[in-house]
């Protein structure tokens, strides 16, 4: 009577993985179901009872171990056996997943010998030793009659058969086994024995090659495989040519599997690196970038004047004039921020130095190139848009700002602490130019010109001038 056979589930995010170990599975004759998840494996046993699951660890959403935990508190699914399929190793991790119910784990580095005993521990396979009859059955010994020893099949014990003494050995009764399709049946189990050993080792080296593949960092270079050694030959049988044929087949769609994997690991591996080129090379533009930002603000540093104290007792100096540009980033308070923190320092030199005038503070507003509309309000446009595709060319922000809220709280706090610890010798007076003299001039509106070439422009328009004039009257 034909068993029914065994049914696995299979639950793994990877897709190669599902496919690899499946394939195994499917070699000792068990039906096979695949889950992409824990939370779809979940779904899967509200209608379904496999004879085992096989159970990955890390998944997108709810992960192995927390699936193991809920299926063996469901007491409807709590005794079907559960094998961690997964990469994890150590003791502790063996430990928390038998803790949580799991009966092990099943490496996805597995070799073929190891899945067959997995099996036999989830008796997915029958044990041969309990099932199989023995090929020759034994006969009660008889007065006067000789002992002829038969050989045994493979793997079994001998078995005695009876003569009359002095009678030549006869063959097979109707009663007793018959010898050759006994023996036939027997080469037919180790032949597919080995065909399946056969396949799994193939599966277990395709699974390998794609490994290597995908971490190699260069393209591999195909070498050939070495000649699969051709099995001794044995005296011919009837089933001798079926199993060669069906090798030959299985080994034709390991290879075919094998190279269609190779080709879809390397193509992916063609894409990541085509992705890090363009990252890199955006990085190195940011860094351009960021360089002449720092040269630029190098450049204005070193264009301060030193404010250097006069001597006790020497006549005051004459009036003069000293200057400072911050630039404002779009969309800041021009007085605000890094501003104030400029015009801080430069009060606390020009009091320490008893400077006596006025520090006037100018606002100046770029043009920028812009995209939006009033309602939804406007945003700096795409770098590469032409200038006459620029929905609004202005400053709408530094046009709707009052005076006052082109000033900071920091800010007004300032002016009135240094008016009033000097004494009224150093005023500071805040003024707003709009879009006034511009300090760098801008390009010429056309197709030729893009909207990143005009912002940057505009961006070193957007500006705040400081001006001290020593002697002037105080406002």
């Amino acid at each position: 009577m034909a068993m029914a056979r065994k049914r696995a589930l299979i639950v793994d995010d990877s897709k190669s993985a599902r496919v690899i170990l499946s394939r195994m599975l499917e070699k000792y004759d068990i039906e096979v179901d695949l889950a992409e998840s824990a939370e779809q494996s979940i779904e899967y046993l509200k209608g379904n009872r496999p004879d085992a699951i096989f159970m990955d660890h890390l998944m997108p959403g709810m992960d192995g171990l927390q699936a193991v935990q809920v299926i063996k508190s469901n007491p409807q699914t709590a005794m079907i056996p559960i094998m961690m399929y997964t990469s994890q190793e150590g003791e502790l991790y063996v430990g928390q997943a038998r803790a949580l119910g799991a009966m092990g784990v099943l490496p996805k580095q597995v070799r073929p010998v190891d899945v067959s005993k997995v099996l036999y521990e989830l008796h997915l396979l029958p044990d041969r030793r309990d099932t199989d009859e023995p090929a020759l059955a034994p006969v009660e010994l008889v007065a006067n009659s000789a002992v002829v020893q038969a050989v045994p099949p493979m793997g079994g014990s001998p078995a005695i058969a009876v003569a009359p003494m002095g009678a030549a050995p006869v063959g097979p009764t109707p009663g007793n086994t018959d010898w050759a399709r006994r023996v036939e049946t027997v080469v037919k189990d180790q032949g597919a024995d080995l065909r399946r050993f056969i396949v799994a080792s193939l599966d277990s080296f395709a699974s390998r090659i794609v490994i290597d593949v995908r971490d190699s960092p260069v393209k591999p270079v195909a070498e050939p495989l070495p000649p699969v050694p051709e099995p001794a030959r044995t005296a011919p049988r009837s089933w001798a040519a079926p199993v060669s044929a069906a090798l030959a087949g299985i080994a034709a769609v390991a290879f075919a599997v094998l190279w269609f994997q190779a080709r879809e690991q390397l193509a992916q591996s063609q894409a990541q690196l085509a992705g890090l080129a363009a990252a890199n090379a955006e990085l190195a533009r940011s860094r351009d970038d960021l360089n002449e930002t720092v040269k630029d603000l190098t450049s204005a540093l070193a264009a301060l004047p030193a404010l250097g104290a006069a001597a006790p007792g020497a006549a005051a100096p004459a009036p003069q004039a000293w200057s400072r540009t911050e630039p404002v980033p779009y969309g800041e308070a021009p007085l605000d921020r890094g501003r104030v923190d400029v015009l801080r320092e430069v009060l606390g030199k020009l009091e320490a130095q008893g400077f006596h005038g006025i520090v006037r503070v100018t606002s100046y507003a770029g043009a920028y190139c812009l995209s939006g509309n009033l309602a939804e309000g406007f945003v700096l446009a795409n770098a590469s848009l032409p200038m006459s595709k620029c929905d609004l060319v202005g400053n709408p922000v530094e046009e709707a700002a009052a005076g006052l809220q082109r000033q900071s709280l920091a800010f007004a706090n300032l002016v009135a602490s240094i008016r009033q610890r000097s004494g009224g010798a150093i005023s500071v007076v805040a003024e707003n130019a709009a879009n006034g003299r511009a300090s760098v001039p801008y390009p010429t509106r056309s197709e030729a010109t893009s909207a990143g070439d005009w912002n940057k422009i505009a961006a070193a328009n957007n500006r705040v001038e400081y001006l001290a004039q020593a002697g002037a009257a105080s406002p």
